[in-house]
């Protein structure tokens, strides 16, 4: 019986140098995948209205949302075994090939195609929310929520410049006599292509294998199953048996932590009070101002909102990196409950509205990169994509329920309940941060 080959150690250069590469390759991939989730997801609700009418409005973009949440677990499956390269790449063309369906949705005017669709769309998102955990796979300790802010403010440019490249979309398809909202999805089949495509050539050495390596060599990999086979680890890395540990075992080591439990909680209440209040917000617009204004003040309320998750996240990152994990998420969850009572009081007051959307963008972004920092530092390598997939799914579904349920509570007792009830949704978890700072915590 032949011994396993030692592990070679990277050295600090060349992690150094393939961190430096994977951050600029991440910051642009963001950017094209960004353009193409928000070109789709900014037309899916008309789309969806034009062929079934407006109950079916809503439904679209939940069935890209919970697309998102689903396809986070074959993602993750993918990543724990090859890689964070392959992962990014396949959730990509996943998403295209979904773009894809909706634009065959569009021509038949099929309301079962356009919701398969969308549900394949979500992986565009799937991809863009697990990239802002492959720039912490190498990062120094004190710059790993700087270096995953920094990819989730490139999302930004996309989140931006989407919505506003819809009517150029759907206009340079017309030679092809697609229906009217086609070309949005056709341009992001084209765009989730070219993504993952970029990924899949450049992103080398693959950032997660890297980071295997320099924990095994190093003696670091307490969480690295000791079975633990070549289809999991690098170059170099041998074994014998089963592949790292999957999101049965990702689900038992998150609560047996209590950082990686705090981390993602944080994620995922974060996401539900946003997407919760967010969500209502163009309704509760409708409902308070004239039919004439209400498309303006939407747009204008909604770019705010996004300028708050977005804009700020580096500050977000480096407050994190300096204070604390979970003293940012704690500010963020103030920050959530401010903005609750905000939105919540607003009224009318389309400038009180705003301010409350910004607030509620900033908390969201406390609590997703000082979550998704802690999460990920808390487990070593061989179980870290399985732990952060299952993240991914847990955000994504608490999302999806929170805007299943936040139309319900609008109808029935109105925009304020709703905002009540999404600060009342924080308290659990700020009692818990309260606590563990109370008791020492760091970090």
């Amino acid at each position: 019986m032949t011994s396993a080959p030692p592990v070679v150690a990277p050295s600090p250069a060349q992690v150094a140098a393939a961190q430096r590469r994977t951050l600029s390759i991440l910051f642009c991939t963001q950017i094209i995948g960004g353009v193409g989730v928000a070109i789709g997801i900014s037309v899916a609700a008309l789309l969806g209205a034009g062929l079934g009418g407006a109950g079916v409005s809503g439904l679209a973009f939940s069935a890209a949302v919970v697309g998102a949440a689903l396809l986070a677990v074959p993602v993750t499956r993918l990543t724990r075994a090859r890689g964070r390269r392959p992962g990014l790449a396949v959730a990509y063309g996943i998403g295209g090939a979904g773009a894809l369906v909706v634009v065959a949705a569009a021509v038949t005017r099929s309301v079962p195609l356009l919701f398969a669709g969308m549900l394949l769309f979500g992986g565009g998102t799937a991809a863009n929310l697990q990239a802002r955990y492959t720039a912490v796979d190498l990062a120094e300790p004190g710059r790993r929520a700087r270096h995953l802010s920094l990819v989730v403010w490139a999302t930004t440019v996309g989140a931006v410049a989407g919505p506003n490249l819809v009517a150029p979309a759907d206009a340079a398809v017309r030679p092809l006599d697609l229906p009217e909202l086609a070309g949005p999805f056709v341009f992001s089949a084209v765009a989730f292509t070219f993504a993952g495509a970029v990924l899949l050539v450049l992103l080398r050495p693959d950032p997660l294998l890297l980071s295997r390596a320099a924990e095994l060599a190093a003696g670091r990999a307490q969480d690295w199953p000791a079975h633990a086979g070549p289809a999991a680890a690098p170059a170099g890395v041998a074994g014998s048996g089963a592949a790292p540990a999957g999101m049965a075992a990702a689900l038992r080591l998150v609560g047996e932590r209590p950082a990686a439990r705090f981390g993602l909680a944080a994620v995922a209440v974060g996401h539900l009070v946003m997407v919760g209040v967010m969500s209502m917000t163009p309704v509760h617009i409708g409902h308070s101002h004239d039919s004439a204004d209400v498309l303006r003040i939407v747009g204008v309320v909604i770019s705010v909102h996004i300028a708050g998750m977005y804009a700020l996240s580096p500050v977000v990152g480096w407050l994190a990196d300096r204070l604390g994990r979970r003293a940012v998420v704690l500010g963020g969850l103030g920050l959530l409950l401010v903005a609750c009572l905000v939105a919540g009081t607003a009224g009318h007051d389309t400038v009180r509205l705003s301010a409350g959307l910004a607030l509620l963008g900033l908390g969201w972004s406390g609590t997703m990169v000082a979550g998704s920092t802690l999460l990920s530092e808390s487990v070593a390598g061989a179980v870290r994509p399985a732990v952060q997939g299952l993240s991914d799914l847990v955000m994504g579904l608490a999302g999806a329920l929170a805007g299943a349920l936040s139309g319900v509570v609008v109808q029935w007792a109105g925009y304020p309940a709703l905002t009540l009830l999404a600060a009342l949704a924080t308290g659990p978890l700020v009692v818990v941060a309260l606590r563990w700072r109370a008791g020492g915590g760091a970090g």
